[in-house]
């Protein structure tokens, strides 16, 4: 037990653990559970300074987490940076936004049992937080760990109505631009040699995921963001490792809202997707 505790950082709640699951009763880690903390560890790396940047001068931080699911994200943040809502602890609130009904209530059940008065979770999409008058009109950082397919997009809407700050995603399962470029798979071979990049179903597949999330970037870099993409862990720890960090500092590229929309018309993508990728 102690070995597998020795890799909870400093300060981490067992007790906490324990609940979401991650360590058995007895304090262990299964190779599943390893998995996932360190993936939720690796993501907080990254999230740390930028909730130190918003937190600066005792400032409460907001944070919307989309798809929460279990809310492993949310509760673990809420542990390291917020320490559960304690005085004298950084300010703060995570709202977790997920649309499993027995998610969002075993969540508020977890919350109240161990006292994160700072948490609240909502039976929401992510398409609908966005006009939900139960967030605030501002929120200053928006997370998405593995939002499946266009939830990611969805909470891109988000980030961009509520004018985030920052915003950390980590998109899953992308099947629509695949799907799209199979509709018309023999007119673009015929039409073009770049068609070959999805000609087999594997390639047309992995070719979607990777045009999904360039023309997020575009998305984002055009609305006035700053844009990183990297690995979130090791390719043996998740295939879907794509993490695309987002901040905002007003300067809107209008070279990236050409450069989108060329590729929304090279890949016939336009009518399908113009209106998600509007720069209005």
């Amino acid at each position: 037990m102690a070995d597998d505790l020795s890799q909870l950082w400093h300060g981490q709640s067992v007790e906490l653990l324990k609940e979401l699951h991650i360590l058995t009763r007895e304090g262990r880690l299964n190779q599943d559970s390893r998995r996932k903390l360190k993936q939720v560890y690796h993501l907080y790396r990254f999230l740390e300074k930028p909730l130190e940047e918003l937190g600066q001068g005792g400032a409460a931080v907001s944070l919307a987490d989309h798809g929460a699911g279990k809310s492993y994200l949310g509760f673990i943040i809420n542990d390291l940076f917020f320490r559960g809502g304690q005085a004298g602890c950084a300010p703060g609130h995570i709202y977790g936004i997920e649309t499993r009904e027995e998610l969002v209530q075993r969540s508020r059940e977890l919350a109240q049992r161990l006292g994160f008065g700072n948490m609240s979770f909502l039976h929401l999409s992510a398409a609908d937080s966005a006009h939900s008058q139960a967030l605030p009109e501002r929120i200053d950082m928006v997370t998405a760990l593995h939002a499946c397919d266009t939830a990611t997009d969805d909470a891109i809407a988000f980030g961009l109505a509520r004018h985030a700050r920052y915003m950390a995603l980590v998109p899953c399962c992308q099947a629509e631009v695949a799907s799209l470029l199979r509709q018309d798979k023999a007119l673009s071979l015929s039409r073009t040699p770049l068609a070959e990049l999805w000609r087999h179903p594997l390639h047309t597949r992995e070719f979607g995921s990777q045009i999904t999330n360039v023309l997020r970037c575009l998305h984002l870099e055009a609305q006035g963001y700053q844009v990183t993409v990297t690995e979130l862990v090791g390719w043996e720890h998740s295939m879907k490792n794509e993490l695309i960090l987002a901040r905002h500092t007003g300067q809107r590229k209008h070279s990236a809202a050409v450069r989108l929309r060329e590729l929304l018309d090279q890949f016939g993508l336009g009518p399908a997707l113009g209106g998600r990728f509007s720069l209005a």
